[in-house]
């Protein structure tokens, strides 16, 4: 069976044409450096999931208080 054509996606870093296979480690991203500086950027909360906020405080105030003291 022939293989297909990788799929050539867009390095979310530095917008880099990167195949997608197995044989590149770092996918999507086309170097560690650049998952690295993607990863520095959500350790600096430069980037987000989007939530609704009324739905988080509903789920906080279910927490029970008792548990976060074990920890």
């Amino acid at each position: 069976m022939p293989e297909s054509t990788p799929r050539i996606v867009t390095c979310p870093t530095c917008g880099k044409r990167v195949k997608w296979t197995a044989s590149n480690p770092y996918r999507p991203f086309c170097s560690e450096r650049c998952k690295l500086i993607d990863l520095g950027a959500w350790a600096d909360e430069q980037h987000a999931i989007p939530g609704n906020p009324e739905e988080d405080d509903l789920l906080s105030d279910e927490l029970d208080p008792e548990d976060s003291e074990r920890d």
